[in-house]
Formats: C-alpha cells, structure tokens, sequence
C-alpha cells in the first residue's frame, strides 16, 4: 500500500501502545498460557501486540469518540473469559470475534448514533484553521471507508489507520495471508472510486 492515513489528529487520539512487530505463534501461545495461570505481565504483553487489532476493528464499527473506552472493554472481557479459550493458538481470531460482538452490542444499548461527525455550521467551518480542514478531510475519509462492505472496511482502517501490514493483519486476525491482500487491494480500490466521486460531488 504505501502510505498510512493518520486519523488521530481528527479528536481520534488512543493511548499510546507499544508497536510490536509480528510475533511467532509459539511465543504468542506463551504468553496466552502464562496469562490463563493468573500472569498479568504476559496478558500486559498481549495487550500491546493486540491493542492497535482491536481498536481498528471498533473504529470500523463504532462512533470514534467511543473506541478508547470500549477498548479497555474488550480487554477486560477477554481477561475475564481467557479460561474458555478452547485453542490458545486462535487467540488473535477469538479476541476478533469478542471485539466486533462487543461493537453489536454497543449499538444494541446506545442510542443509535448514525453521524460520524457533529454538524458543523458554515460560520464553524469558516473559522476552522488550515489543521481542522485536514481533521475534516481525514474524517471524510474514515466516513467513506466505514461506508464501505465489511470484508474490506476492517483491513483497510487496520492498515491505514493502525499501520498495521498485511502480514501482521493475517496474523493477528487469524485470517489468511491472501484474503487480507486481496481485500486490502480491492477495498483500496473501491476506496479511491467513492474519494473521487465525493470530490466531483462537491466541485
């Protein structure tokens, strides 16, 4: 791909995680076992290996302004339900999976929240710095991108927003290497059609 798109800048800022490269199965499986016996140091390791998957995967779903905190969430379910993981081996898939449930439920509790950004009156728009266009550009284009079919809006926030590599995505989302590259390809593509008819639609 080539280049990240930074969102954080849009009010989107997370906590600092520690960027790890992608790990070797076994050393994950380690850590998964050593944190299933109570050590809270390897499920802290986990953490930082998995925190930016998890917070791509909800910022596909939910309002941004909700994903800090659902994060810390999904962690906290994890660690509670960590005994029922049947093979230590599908932790990052598992972890998925609890994440997007915990995304569905947000909407099940919360008043339905269908704006990814608050409106903003000519008079606001005008007063905003050359840093608040660019904040409003990248907030279009995550609009656009969670716009888009989920098979290709998930891999796209994670490598775009998350920095995340293809490779890295396959591993921790337990998908394989040639579905993240084909998604990531023809989300893109899809990506710049809808960027290049939302700018022809405002010309």
């Amino acid at each position: 791909m080539g280049y990240t798109i930074d969102f954080r800048s849009a009010g989107m800022e997370r906590q600092a995680v520690t960027a790890w490269g992608v790990t070797e199965p076994r050393d994950d499986d380690s850590l998964v076992s050593a944190a299933r016996e109570g050590d809270r140091a390897a499920f802290g390791r986990l953490y930082d290996r998995y925190a930016r998957m998890v917070h791509g995967i909800l910022l596909s779903r939910v309002p941004p302004r909700e994903v800090d905190d659902l994060v810390q969430e999904v962690f906290l379910l994890a660690l509670r339900q960590l005994h029922a993981l049947r093979d230590i081996s599908r932790f990052g898939a598992w972890l998925a999976t609890i994440t997007r449930n915990r995304a569905n439920d947000y909407f099940r509790r919360a008043i339905p929240d269908g704006k990814l950004t608050e409106p903003v009156s000519e008079n606001q728009a005008e007063s905003r710095t050359s840093n608040h266009a660019a904040e409003q550009e990248a907030a279009m284009i995550l609009a656009v991108v969670r716009d888009l079919p989920e098979p290709y809006r998930e891999p796209l926030i994670l490598r775009l927003v998350e920095g995340m590599t293809g490779p890295e995505i396959a591993a921790r989302t337990g998908l394989t290497h040639g579905s993240v590259r084909v998604n990531l390809c023809r989300g893109m593509q899809m990506l710049r059609e809808k960027l290049g008819e939302t700018v022809r639609g405002a010309s």
